[in-house]
This record gives structure tokens, C-alpha cells and sequence, in this order.
């Protein structure tokens, strides 16, 4: 067997060489020629699978570690026969954990109470069922939009997208779609825009298209609303650095770029490449975990100035933003050679459950919170015990 791999999948050296041959490619760069006589292809989010790239190749397995698939013509593979795999859910922890860093770090700058806020979650799907746990857990109060699952289910605590374009602060967990009764494509456009107000604050963290970036330009320019987070971008690698002076948290398309969630990505695809030729190797991923690391929080830090200390401390998304924006001024081909470095060279993050934070019983509510937001927390104090 021949198993064409983006050569940015981490573990691929591990994983692949078990089954067959191992042919890496640069995932931007990859040609019908490269992949013609592989029987599997691997890929990323940057890699188009379509016709002109598998037109006459013998492939007939394709799997992306990702959880999106609109770099994919499923039509094109269904009708050829291909089988087609995906990590779906495998980043939605990381992700979430994102969104818990973005609303912490922007409420410190601007001064919230997130208790008193509205969380906005278009998308409840495995993402956003995360974010809705970790947001309840810093006591906002939570709208969920998925009309698919609305329709699915008939549960209405899924309300529609008017419903929930109010809310304090809009987050998006959509597949990118074009067609269909729910399209994502621009679902943040001038029309929606001229609906929001300038206390509303809007996070992506799904596909760039799903907002209208110029009309998003414009709206920040002129204030009409309180601000963005933008992981995501219009034509990626190139970055419109207009719009990202404008935003308050820009970072490189890696919110679920922890290291869990890329270990769970690559042994998910690679258990279903195994499931598909009936082939029965393993691969251990415990070796790769890290240890628990210990937290050391200032005693001065009070309320989610706690959360915030502590969230900052297992993941620094102001040092993703600072290497970003340090690409402002760099020729477009440089830049957007730099955009894909900040991804494919990634110092893969571990997730909030591999750190521990000790708080005195006080803190009792911190501890909580910061339980539920996945940390390990021991409390300490009379009668506190070990939480």
C-alpha cells in the first residue's frame, strides 16, 4: 500500500509506516502527479481533493485531520467510489478552550462581567456543546442556534439565528456551506451587521468566509460594533492586515491546535485507514502526553482575574496574537509563507486537564469554576479537602 501524507500530521512517522509505503508531500503543494499511484491520501484543511488532483490516480481511501470538510468534493469522491474519513470532533475541546481564552483575556481589557453577559453560540454541534459548558461555567447565560439539529430533533432550546443575533457575544461552530436551507457563507453580512449594536462582540473560530470580512472592515471602523476575535481568515494564508489592526484577538487558524486534539485527529484517521484495508496495528499515545504541570497563581488575583491568571498560564493566546500580527508589513508572498509557518511549525499546546492550580477555600467558587473548565484544582484550608 501506498499512503500519500501531509507531511505537517504530527505522529505520521509513527502511525502510517505500519500499513505501507509512506510517500509525504508539502500539503499546499501536493500534485495529481505527486499521489498518482497511492492508494490512500492524507490530508489537511490547505489541500483541495477534487477532481484535478485525483483525476486517474488509484486512490481510494481519503482522510483529513480535520474536522471540516469543504476542502473536500464529496460528490467527486462518493461517486468515484472513494471512501472519505474525517476528525470530526476531534478538536472540539481545544477549540472551546480558545473561545473560554478569547472572552477572558477581552473582558479583562474591556472591563466585563461575563456573569452579567449573553453567550451567543451559533453551531451546537460537538464544538459548540463544549463551549456552552465552559461559557455556563464563567455564569453567562447561554443561546444556542443550530437549526440542522433543530430540525433533527424538534428540541426548541435550539432557537433560530434572530433569536440569538442579540446576545452579548456571538461565537460560530459552523461547517462552511453554500447551498442548502442553512447556508454559512456570509452569515455575518452588511444585513446582519446593521441588526447588531456597538456593545455586541463576534468570535470565529469555524471558516473565514462565514463572515463578510469587508463589510466587518467597515463595521469596526465606524464602531457599530464593540469588536472581533478572528482565528480564520478570507483567503488564507494571505490576511487582509487591515482588518486585523481592527481586531481585538487575531490569531494563525489554530484554535484547535492543541496537542490532544492533533493526537486524537491523527489516530482517528488512522483507525479508520485500518478499519478500511482490515488491518489490525496499533500505536500508543499515552508516551506522548505530557506530566501535570503546577500553576503558581498571585495571591492578589481575585475573581475571574483567577480564571484569567490561570487560563493564561496553560495557553498564552496573546503570544499566538503578537507572532500574527508580527507579519504585518512583510511583502504578501512572505507574509503568507509566514501565516503557514505559524501553523505547520506550531508548538502544539496541551489542554487545560494537563495542569493543576491550588487555591485556598475562599476561592471555593474560582475552584469550581476552574474545575469545570477542565483544570485539576486541589483547595486548601480547613475543612476544604482535595477537590
Amino acid at each position: 500500500m501506498i499512503i500519500a501524507v501531509d507531511e505537517a500530521i504530527p505522529f505520521w512517522q509513527e502511525m502510517f509506516p505500519q500499513l505501507g509505503q509512506v510517500r509525504p508531500f508539502a500539503g499546499r503543494d501536493v500534485t495529481n502527479r505527486d499521489i498518482r499511484d497511492a492508494d490512500a491520501l492524507i490530508v489537511r484543511s490547505v489541500t483541495v481533493v477534487d477532481k484535478d488532483l485525483l483525476e486517474g490516480s488509484s486512490v481510494r481511501f481519503v482522510g483529513t485531520a480535520t474536522v471540516g470538510t469543504d476542502h473536500l468534493d464529496l460528490r467527486y469522491l462518493e461517486t468515484h467510489g472513494i471512501r472519505v474519513a474525517s476528525a470530526a470532533g476531534s478538536s472540539a475541546n481545544a477549540v472551546s478552550e480558545y473561545v473560554i481564552a478569547v472572552l477572558l483575556v477581552v473582558a479583562g481589557r474591556e472591563k466585563w462581567n461575563l456573569a452579567q453577559m449573553s453567550l451567543g453560540i451559533i453551531g451546537a454541534g460537538n464544538i459548540g456543546k463544549k463551549v456552552n459548558l465552559k461559557a455556563r461555567a464563567l455564569g453567562m447565560s447561554v443561546l444556542l442556534c443550530d437549526p440542522p439539529l433543530r430540525d433533527l430533533t424538534g428540541d426548541q432550546k435550539y432557537l433560530s439565528f434572530n433569536e440569538v443575533l442579540q446576545s452579548d457575544v456571538l461565537t460560530f461552530h459552523v461547517p462552511l456551506t453554500f447551498a442548502g436551507p442553512y447556508p454559512t457563507w456570509h452569515m455575518i453580512n452588511q444585513e446582519t451587521l446593521e441588526r447588531l449594536s456597538p456593545r455586541q462582540f463576534l468570535i470565529n473560530s469555524s471558516r473565514g468566509a462565514v463572515f463578510d470580512q469587508d463589510n466587518i472592515k467597515i463595521a469596526l471602523q465606524e464602531g457599530r460594533i464593540a469588536g472581533a476575535a478572528l482565528d480564520v481568515w478570507h483567503n488564507e494564508p494571505k490576511v487582509d492586515y487591515g482588518l486585523l489592526d481592527l481586531v481585538n484577538i487575531a490569531t494563525a487558524h489554530i484554535a484547535g491546535y492543541s496537542l490532544d486534539a492533533r493526537i486524537r485527529a491523527s489516530e482517528m484517521i488512522f483507525q479508520q485507514l485500518c478499519s478500511f484495508w482490515s488491518e489490525s496495528p496499533s500505536w500508543e499515545n499515552r508516551r506522548h502526553n505530557p506530566e501535570t504541570m503546577q500553576i503558581a497563581l498571585d495571591r492578589k488575583c481575585q475573581g475571574e482575574e483567577i480564571l484569567l491568571s490561570a487560563v493564561l498560564e496553560a495557553y498564552d493566546i496573546l503570544e499566538d496574537d503578537r507572532k500574527l500580527r508580527t507579519l504585518k508589513g512583510l511583502p504578501e508572498a512572505e507574509a503568507a509563507k509566514g501565516f503557514d509557518r505559524l501553523r505547520t511549525e506550531y508548538k502544539l499546546r496541551p489542554e487545560f486537564t494537563h495542569f493543576a492550580v491550588q487555591l485556598n477555600s475562599h476561592h471555593r467558587a474560582e475552584a469550581e469554576a476552574l474545575m469545570e473548565l477542565g483544570f485539576q484544582v486541589e483547595v486548601s484550608g480547613a475543612g476544604s479537602g482535595v477537590q
